[in-house]
């Protein structure tokens, strides 16, 4: 399997909620919502999303609806190039969703993923903790 090198993408709906809480914080302006991967979750990876005013020469900035900005280093775009970041509201809440091509599996959680080359063979667990 080859790794998506795409930028990353909000939805229409993930840039509205997105937007508002920025204007609700003050900082839709100065700041980012960075995207990042990290180890760890029952998935192997897990993907982490924060707002950020710095932007550093060897990240990735991708230019949203709304004048929203969304920031990814490097490392991190080789594993979630390509992906969209969708909010979805159910009957447990909302939150953000993130739909990542390079995930070949992912936990009950949403949280977690494994990529092809990050996968051992093992199955995912169907739920978790998180």
């Amino acid at each position: 399997m080859t790794m998506v090198m795409e930028g990353v993408t909000l939805t229409a709906s993930a840039a509205e909620k997105l937007g508002a809480i920025m204007d609700q914080k003050g900082m839709k302006e100065s700041h980012a919502l960075r995207v990042f991967v990290k180890g760890g979750g029952c998935g192997g990876m897990q993907y982490g999303m924060t707002f950020d005013d710095s932007v550093s020469e060897s990240d990735e900035v991708y230019d949203q609806p709304g004048g929203l900005r969304v920031v990814v280093d490097a490392t991190s775009l080789f594993y979630v190039g390509g992906a969209n970041i969708d909010y979805v509201e159910n009957l447990m809440g909302g939150g953000f969703h993130i739909d990542n091509p390079n995930a070949v599996s992912s936990c009950g959680c949403g949280s977690s993923f494994r990529t092809a080359q990050s996968h051992s063979g093992e199955e995912m667990p169907k739920s978790c903790g998180h």
